[in-house]
């Protein structure tokens, strides 16, 4: 099938590269001249493991292109993805706005029936917009032309995005119009061949399903921060009640971890635009502004643990940073908790020598050149004369690190870890001070 993808950015590039890997053929057209001319290079603007032999594969043997030219992408593909950035708008919802100009711009050159798929995530109702807007651009033009628009939300995670493409949980489609469906499973017959994983609903179930998913997943973690809070006052060891509930099958090992909060692009927007959401029809999503609340407070424990020991004033302290990025295996550092513990430290004075596997390039972008952040080529070099290290992404080659060159490399022994990588028992004999997220017997110990 001939696809277009409007929109070259995660959820577009990886979902138009597994597209042209199974034969279809696919067209991304973004606005973006240099990361277009980037892209035709090899160039992949975003880390994702998996993701560059993919596109390059794909792009040299022709089923996959890129293009700043509309028209050239609507005339290309009957299946046109919208799959442009929804941003945050001043009062949290999401901001429409490009996936509306996609809408009109399709309208504006089709000349044929398309079916327009909102792969962007956007609050219900979206697609009824989208359908005004492209109705209102064809009214302009004169012209009568049919066109579908569908509801089919992604449901990729970042680090694991090209894997979630090619074996889907499921492919939610909402749509009003049976005779697409068959155009529908035609486009992902390829990854429903097992049994099928398509799910069909109307537009507004599937628009409100990719936002219960994702605030259903964010509500989890800040339950487990909740409990882990808990577990530091009365001496309980978050990482064993963890253990003790995950057993459970109705509960599940997945998404139960302690830490110092969540971020990137999708939990603290998808929980925002939801609470807006709620609030537009009358309703007040107590739950929902509960768990935005308490992740918000989350990441304020590791600057919170090092006040404790240090005290308020760092003038003059050093500090190893492990981890930038929001979860590992990504170098996306949006919503990151090290980005609210690196400006903490750096308000009361310190200095930050960190390190990361893949979000180094990420940080310079976002912060420049400033005395106070020293981007270090090694997780071993970060460590040389600070005063402690802190953890806050639990990459994997963080996990087993050598504790006896630790000990000898920092000023003192001391350890914040904001992800529970190590055993405090193991730490303490070894001699370490150790901060951990809801394990209260170190946290006791170490006060």
């Amino acid at each position: 099938m001939k696809v277009t993808v409007f929109g070259i950015g995660y959820v577009g590039l990886v979902q138009a590269a597994v597209l042209a890997e199974v034969g279809h053929d696919v067209m991304c057209i973004d606005v973006d001249e240099t990361k277009v001319e980037n892209l035709k290079k090899g160039n992949i603007p975003i880390y994702e493991p998996g993701l560059t032999p993919l596109v390059t594969k794909n792009y040299e043997e022709g089923r996959l292109n890129f293009s700043t030219d509309a028209r050239l992408g609507v005339e290309h593909g009957t299946m046109q993805f919208i799959a442009v950035g929804t941003p945050p708008d001043e009062d949290g919802s999401a901001d429409l706005k490009y996936v509306l100009a996609v809408a009109r711009t399709i309208a504006q050159h089709m000349t044929s029936h398309k079916v327009v798929l909102d792969k962007s995530t956007v609050p219900v109702g979206t697609a009824e917009k989208v359908r005004a807007a492209m109705d209102e651009t064809l009214k302009s033009r004169g012209v009568e032309i049919p066109f579908d628009v569908v509801s089919n939300p992604e449901f990729l995670k970042e680090g694991a995005a090209v894997a979630d493409c090619k074996r889907p949980e499921r492919i939610v489609v909402g749509t009003d119009n049976e005779e697409v469906v068959d155009l529908l499973r035609e486009l992902y017959e390829p990854f429903n061949r097992n049994h099928d994983r398509m799910i069909l609903m109307d537009i507004r179930s599937a628009e409100l399903t990719k936002y219960a998913a994702n605030c259903m997943l964010a509500t989890k973690i800040s339950f487990m921060n909740e409990i882990a809070n808990l577990a530091e006052h009365l001496g309980a060891d978050i990482e064993k009640v963890r253990q003790g509930i995950g057993s459970d099958s109705r509960i599940g090992y997945h998404f139960i971890y302690a830490g110092c909060g969540y971020g990137g692009s999708c939990f603290p927007k998808d929980v925002q635009a939801l609470i807006r959401t709620a609030q537009q029809i009358g309703y007040e999503p107590r739950l929902l502004r509960a768990v935005e609340d308490i992740n918000d407070d989350q990441k304020q424990k590791l600057p919170q643990y090092i006040a404790r020991h240090f005290g308020e004033d760092l003038k003059g302290k050093t500090f190893a940073l492990w981890g930038l990025s929001f979860k590992p295996n990504t170098d996306d550092m949006r919503e990151a908790s090290s980005r609210v513990l690196m400006e903490e430290l750096w308000k009361r004075g310190a200095t930050v020598q960190a390190y990361d596997p893949e979000a180094m390039d990420e940080t310079q972008r976002i912060y420049g050149h400033r005395d106070d952040l020293r981007l270090m080529g090694t997780k071993e070099a970060a460590l040389h004369k600070a005063d402690a290290l802190i953890i806050c992404t639990e990459w994997q080659s963080f996990r087993a690190p050598d504790l006896e060159f630790i000990q000898q490399t920092l000023n003192q022994p001391v350890i914040f870890d904001g992800r529970n990588l190590f055993d405090p028992e193991r730490l303490s004999r070894r001699g370490f001070t150790y901060y951990a997220i809801g394990r209260g017997a170190s946290l006791k110990q170490a006060s």
